[in-house]
């Protein structure tokens, strides 16, 4: 599953690594005692080491901010094996997740679950008592069969059930661990029927080298990450997976109970409502390729939305 190795996939954005964002009040509040804003403390938001997600802490952020209330960033914190335990101890109080990892890496890693509703109901039943989660976002970020614009042309490729007359004559560029999993090699043959003819193994940060294999057509399909900003930059085609091979993966606001009232809970629900995974694509590519700040951008799309001014 792709939220697992989330730190090792994004290994390249991660050399385009932002610091924590500026903007707004980063109040010294003892991240313990947080609330509303409306007794004068501050919600912490946090979040892991990889851009997108310091992306979607920051839209986070000044949503609340942009209610009148309080902020302290904590960026870049690490691995959800860091970050995870603080949210449920209370010391981080707002941070975006992502609901299928969520469950299948911190809650329950026995779970089968693959649709959005059924991941938040086990996540709501099996959280910890001191935090939950707020509505999911359309948005998602999780593993796809992609190919180019061409072979999608050319094959008449709309679903990932459309590759099983060629698959046979094709490779498939992705992970190492690919060709045994489930959510792959496993799976598409006992899901869909399809199985590719060979396997070009990669290692989980070596997309760049990917990309050029796709682009070459020395790979005729590969695993790509969904907001992977090269889908938009070079045209690609993410097929759709119409019987959920790939877990959902939904930006999920984890909230600690206590610490987060209504007032927040419903601008990060509004936040939610309005995200999707075009929406994310775009503020990635604006982040990665044309190096804008994540403050600058996170403000954009709010304004756009109408959550911000």
């Amino acid at each position: 599953m792709k939220g697992i190795h989330r730190g090792a996939a994004f290994g390249l954005l991660a050399a385009l690594s932002l610091t924590a964002c500026g903007g707004g009040n980063d109040s010294d509040s003892n991240p313990l005692t947080g609330g509303d804003g409306g007794d004068g403390k501050s919600i912490v938001v946090g979040s892991a080491n990889f851009p997108e997600s310091q992306l979607l802490a920051e839209i986070y952020a000044e949503a609340l901010e942009a209610k009148g209330l309080k902020v302290t960033r904590k960026f870049d914190i690490g691995a959800r094996e860091v970050y995870y335990d603080q949210v449920v101890k209370g010391a981080i109080q707002v941070f975006p997740e992502y609901n299928g990892a969520l469950l299948a890496v911190a809650v329950d890693k026995t779970s089968t679950a693959t649709s959005t509703e059924d991941i938040n109901a086990e996540l709501k039943k099996k959280l910890p008592s001191s935090v939950t989660i707020l509505d999911s976002a359309e948005a998602e970020d999780k593993d796809s069969v992609t190919v180019t614009a061409e072979t999608a042309k050319k094959h008449d490729l709309k679903t990932i059930a459309d590759l099983k007359p060629v698959a046979g004559d094709w490779t498939i560029g992705a992970g190492s661990e690919f060709k045994t999993r489930m959510q792959g090699g496993v799976g598409l043959k006992k899901i869909y029927g399809v199985e590719f003819g060979k396997y070009q193994p990669l290692d989980a940060g070596s997309q760049s080298t990917l990309l050029k294999l796709l682009k070459s057509n020395e790979v005729q399909a590969a695993n790509i990450y969904t907001t992977d900003p090269a889908i938009i930059k070079d045209k690609l085609v993410v097929l759709e997976d119409p019987k959920n091979l790939y877990s959902s993966q939904n930006v999920t606001p984890l909230i600690h109970k206590s610490a987060v009232g209504d007032k927040a809970k419903s601008a990060l629900n509004a936040v939610s409502a309005e995200l999707t995974t075009p929406d994310l694509l775009d503020m990635m590519k604006k982040l990665v390729h044309d190096k804008e700040d994540a403050a600058t951008v996170a403000k954009e799309w709010l304004t756009k939305t109408g959550l911000a001014s």
